[in-house]
């Protein structure tokens, strides 16, 4: 009987210490798991296509985030995260804990980049943004505007206006394919969006044409709240069917010969932009407009202006009137200071 206890005895002390061992054990791993790192900045890890737990391990062992590597295996492998890593860049800021870093990679939280596409800005500028950056992938290559157009299954000839200026937030590797499809449903929904709301009796014939007004206003205005002054101004001129007489068409038009002033004889050289020397709107817009471009061409100021100047004092603003007489004195006070 007693031989009986005393084995009865030794199984119970041996769950006991597998028992201790066993809650010793998780408590130390979630020590380690909720402890915060002691960093002193920033760090950034990548996890490659076929990346596992033991990689990740490693990674994080070499920045000094983990004491016991195995404990990181043994616990993920327990809940299950260690099927659930994704691929991508992470960052580790610091005193973020290995709970919440794990959460970040079995969730696809990766790095974000800023990409900047700003208003006013042509395709070209566009494009040269996204090949300069650093986390996109460049595959179209040596592709002309029109073979990108048709890879986009977008039915214009031209990209310009096409696409939405924006910050876009992107991760490393994103194609620049991608980066384009979606600046440029970005640009179809507000355009759209903006068209359907869009004052009565404005004189254009589809949303397209808006667009390309709302490039013109862009270029040519510097400050928010005079966009619908411009935008009424020349909505009045289309609709007296005057000639638009804008420079930055012609500057559009002049191309790589534009050397950063305009002549009076490229005022009189005739493009398909030059809006001295042909009535209405150019054939495509000239450059990505604003929001709030777009805005005011649909919104336009209800003014008889049909004139307006920039002052010379740098600040972007304009002085508008309403007959020829009164612009040309204007003309004279703010840029010829007569």
């Amino acid at each position: 009987m007693k031989i009986r206890l005393t084995k009865f005895n030794i199984v119970i002390a041996a769950l006991f210490l597998v028992l201790v061992a066993m809650v010793s054990l998780y408590v130390i791993t979630r020590q380690t798991m909720d402890t915060p790192n002691i960093l002193s900045e920033s760090k950034t890890i990548e996890l490659k296509p076929g990346a596992t737990i033991r990689s990740l391990a490693k990674q994080l062992e070499q920045y000094d985030l983990v004491k016991c590597p195995k404990l990181l295996i043994f616990w993920t492998r327990l809940n299950g995260d260690a099927k659930r890593l994704q691929v991508g860049e992470y960052v580790i800021n610091p005193g973020t804990t290995l709970s919440a870093l794990l959460d970040d990679i079995t969730s696809g939280r990766v790095r974000q980049y800023a990409l900047q596409l700003l208003e006013g800005w042509t395709f070209k500028e566009f494009m040269q943004a996204i090949q300069d950056h650093e986390a996109i992938s460049h595959e179209l290559g040596d592709l002309t505007q029109q073979e990108v157009l048709q890879l986009l299954e977008i039915s214009y000839d031209h990209p310009e206006g096409l696409f939405f200026p924006e910050t876009y937030y992107i991760h490393k590797n994103t194609r620049d394919i991608d980066v384009l499809k979606r600046a440029h449903t970005y640009m179809k929904k507000h355009l759209h969006d903006l068209w359907e709301e869009r004052d009565q009796g404005l004189p254009f014939e589809s949303p397209y044409e808006a667009l390309i007004l709302a490039s013109i206003v862009e270029k040519e205005s510097a400050v928010e709240e005079e966009r619908a002054l411009i935008a009424g101004a020349f909505i009045n001129r289309l609709r007296k069917n005057m000639r638009l007489q804008t420079d930055p068409t012609v500057i559009y038009g002049m191309g790589e010969n534009y050397k950063g002033d305009i002549r009076f004889r490229d005022l009189r050289k005739d493009t398909p932009y030059n809006t001295y020397t042909r009535n209405g709107l150019p054939p495509t817009p000239i450059a990505m407009p604003s929001l709030g471009a777009i805005k005011a061409v649909m919104h336009p100021a209800k003014t008889d202006y049909l004139y307006f100047v920039a002052f010379s004092d740098n600040s972007g603003r304009h002085k508008f009137s309403s007959t020829l007489v009164e612009h040309n004195k204007a003309v004279d006070k703010y840029q010829r200071k007569k």
